[in-house]
């Protein structure tokens, strides 16, 4: 849902009253917009791959909708993985753009506002970003530097350095069984 009203800027976004209720609020652009609410399968995959990033003993940390404030736009992916020296002591945003951008497609959610958002993370610092799309068993990988590559079946999902992970998009998708979970 997008607020019927003019162009905020982010620091008159911050202030509004309950951008944190479920689902979260995010600032992009200046339009103000409510993240739609997750189906079965989004949660199910946003489940899984925190639990699987965290899973590795790595330097690196997921998060599931945790707001990150960039210059000019606030937003929350539904996977924000960032370096551990990154984390906030305290209970605030990450302040910039999250190390690695996972966004999963709701059937009712625009692509062109969720790669809008991805480039806006990428355009301030982020090394890498997933739009995976559930209905169509794909996922858009997205980088500051190359161009954007589609990704199905049996091909190897990109991850940043520092994380042993390898995993396809099939045994991405496979999280979505519930007998092979």
């Amino acid at each position: 849902m997008t607020l019927a009203t003019e162009l905020l800027t982010l620091q008159e976004f911050i202030h509004l009253p309950n951008i944190e209720e479920s689902p979260a609020w995010e600032l992009l652009d200046g339009v103000p917009c409510q993240k739609p609410m997750p189906t079965l399968h989004h949660s199910r995959l946003q489940k899984w791959l925190v639990a699987t990033i965290d899973g590795l003993g790595s330097p690196y940390e997921a998060f599931p909708e945790l707001r990150c404030t960039l210059s000019h736009n606030s937003v929350v992916p539904d996977v924000t993985v960032i370096h551990q020296a990154r984390v906030p002591q305290d209970n605030e945003p990450i302040n910039g753009a999250p190390d690695w951008a996972i966004e999963i497609l709701s059937p009712d959610q625009s692509t062109t506002k969720v790669i809008a958002k991805i480039q806006s993370c990428l355009q301030e610092g982020t090394k890498l970003g997933w739009l995976i799309d559930p209905k169509e068993k794909v996922v858009m990988i997205f980088w500051p530097d190359r161009p954007l590559a589609l990704l199905k079946g049996q091909a190897v999902l990109p991850v940043i350095s520092d994380l042993e992970l390898v995993l396809t998009v099939e045994e991405l998708f496979d999280c979505l069984q519930p007998n092979k979970r």
